[in-house]
């Protein structure tokens, strides 16, 4: 059992505090920006809540973040009311958001200097990922405070693993997104062809995902493509979010992502058309209604 803070709430934060409670025991205060969302967590699971994340790092051995964006993770790290601002030395600052490889290292960085530790830990699994407490977590920064952290990120974890010096599981994160951009475009192509070629395609799905061409986008999202059922999972505008990030270090380290950048120009055109909750698998609504 530890004392643990984690602040941020949304789709994935609220049930990975859940399994820190639930399968940890561990003893959780939550900070989440709508009060309302934080409150209720308490209510489902115990612990407490706090105002700020400067209040919420009070005494904890372990500050966990999932937040929007760059901003948002110096928000509560470094802001005025950031947490790294009552954390005692030592203390491990794990930041489940997915952000830039460039902000991972600039509050590494700044945690060195106030004699912290941070860890950037971006995730992958989606929604039903962080309920099932099944998520893949792609971690950066030192061993030593990633060995003492990772009992606690194995709740709501199934593969926890150090990818390097900080920055490293941000950017294993990218090619992840680089690698899932191009798997739902792709499916999305054969499914329509598919259809239009007059096969049974949900036969079809039966058939190739034994073989070579199986994914998890396949298996996990075929079938809801095939029916047009967009309303849920990954949302379009946190996967551009997500391409923004990864066309930018492409930028800065010389990489060529042509595809990723011709499925990020997709995804803007279903935000165009109202689709920006949709799920990702949604770039198939674009071959069906041309």
């Amino acid at each position: 059992m530890a004392n643990v803070a984690f602040l941020g709430l949304g789709v994935m934060g609220y049930p990975m505090a859940g399994h820190l409670a639930a399968k940890g025991g561990h003893r959780v205060t939550v900070y989440n920006r709508t009060k309302a969302k934080a409150d209720q967590w308490v209510a489902q699971h115990g612990g407490k809540s706090a105002a700020t994340p400067k209040e919420a790092a009070v005494g904890q051995d372990i500050v966990f973040a999932c937040v929007g964006a760059d901003d948002d993770v110096r928000a509560v790290c470094t802001g005025p009311d950031g947490a790294f601002q009552s954390m005692a030395k030592g203390t491990i600052f794990v930041d489940h958001t997915t952000a830039s490889a460039e902000v991972a290292r600039e509050m590494y960085s700044a945690a060195k200097a106030a004699g912290l530790h941070f860890i950037d830990g971006p995730v992958s699994g989606g929604q039903a990922g962080a309920e099932n407490g099944a998520l893949t977590v792609m971690c950066g920064g030192d061993a030593e405070p990633f060995d003492r952290a990772k009992p606690a990120m194995d709740c709501f974890g199934r593969a926890v693993t150090l990818m390097g010096e900080a920055g490293s599981g941000q950017l294993t994160k990218m090619v992840n997104q680089i690698c899932i951009a191009g798997l739902v475009q792709a499916l999305g192509e054969g499914l329509n062809f598919g259809m239009k070629a007059g096969l049974d395609v949900n036969q079809v799905l039966d058939v190739i995902s034994k073989g070579a061409a199986q994914s998890w986008q396949m298996e996990n999202r075929g079938k809801t493509m095939i029916q047009g059922e967009f309303e849920f999972g990954f949302a379009v505008d946190w996967m551009r979010k997500d391409l923004n990030i990864c066309l930018a270090e492409a930028n800065r380290n010389g990489a060529r992502l042509p595809v990723t950048a011709l499925v990020d120009q997709f995804y803007a055109t279903v935000q165009a058309r109202g689709g920006n909750r949709y799920d990702t698998s949604a770039l198939i609504h674009l071959l069906m209604n041309e």
